[in-house]
């Protein structure tokens, strides 16, 4: 995988789908941070279509899990916030396309 390490974090984030929605979660707009210290400890701050979304724990674990296996990142946390509350004026223009919410 080439790229920065933040560009290898983005592509494998799109590797994670919403079984919902059938659509990554990047390009959903779940996450809303990617933060890498010093150390390459990764941060990453999503949120979920909504509360109540009955996937969201497996989500964190599919992200924790995808991003540690890449061979730079040292450890992962991944915080769940709701605000500010997720919005389909998340979705990137190529999913809004797809989806017809334009």
């Amino acid at each position: 995988m080439e790229g920065t390490l933040r560009d290898q974090i983005i592509e494998t984030l799109k590797t994670v789908y919403d079984p919902e929605i059938a659509v990554n979660i990047y390009d959903l707009g779940l996450i809303y941070q990617v933060a890498i210290d010093d150390e390459n400890n990764v941060d990453i701050e999503m949120t979920l279509t909504s509360p109540g979304c009955p996937v969201g724990a497996l989500l964190v674990k599919q992200v924790k899990r995808c991003v540690k296996k890449l061979e730079e990142v040292n450890d992962v946390e991944v915080n769940l916030v709701f605000e500010p509350p997720w919005d389909p004026h998340n979705l990137s223009d190529e999913v809004r396309f797809e989806l017809g919410v334009l």
